[in-house]
């Protein structure tokens, strides 16, 4: 019995510097910055021959996750007239006719929380809800997100679905070519990490 002391009292102390740990970090301002260089927005899109896959440019992005709280701020900018699917004319036309990318030259996302325990080394699975804003128009979207820190860097992947059509932008179906209503969007960020404590961020 007496022995085995130490080692309780070892695991105590493990468990207190956890505690003070995980408070530290809950008291701390999060801000994680995008890099455009290593950050793919790509885009999938079914019609009844063959499915069309394609990629955005992202312009910016930064996002900070308030203390003690899961509220979450800032915003994602992707440049809608970079859409490239290998078709100069598929291109043109997706510029021209869907997504109108000379009138609505961005697609944004502003978070405002999230679902889910973020572990600040080590994989998470959260959920973000926020502002999707396309062609124009404001929708609210909460997505699934898979979320890797190690020091300071990050990395996340997300997949959601855009309905297009059913947000009011045209299907570019023809006679002979069907497409989907909607697109498939995977979206895979890289980038830094900064924490700064709650009277530090003041």
């Amino acid at each position: 019995m007496w022995r085995s002391l130490p080692a309780v009292f070892l695991v105590a102390l493990v468990l207190a510097f956890v505690g003070a740990t995980t408070s530290f970090l809950a008291a701390q301002e999060t801000t994680f910055q995008l890099d455009p260089a290593h950050t793919t927005v790509k885009f999938t899109l079914a019609d009844v021959l063959h499915t069309v896959h394609g990629t955005f440019k992202l312009k910016s992005g930064e996002l900070d996750l308030e203390p003690g709280t899961r509220k979450m701020s800032g915003e994602i900018v992707v440049d809608a007239r970079s859409g490239d699917s290998g078709s100069g004319m598929r291109d043109r036309k997706m510029n021209r006719d869907v997504i109108e990318s000379e009138r609505y030259p961005t697609i944004t996302f502003r978070p405002d929380g999230i679902e889910g325990m973020v572990t600040f080394q080590g994989k998470s699975s959260v959920r973000v809800h926020g502002i999707f804003n396309i062609h124009g128009v404001d929708r609210e979207i909460n997505v699934p997100a898979e979320l890797e820190m190690a020091g300071d860097q990050w990395s996340a992947a997300v997949h959601f679905t855009i309905p297009y059509a059913k947000w009011g932008m045209k299907n570019p179906s023809t006679l002979f070519l069907r497409v989907s209503d909607s697109v498939e969007i995977d979206f895979t960020a890289t980038g830094t990490l900064t924490r700064r404590t709650a009277e530090t961020a003041q």
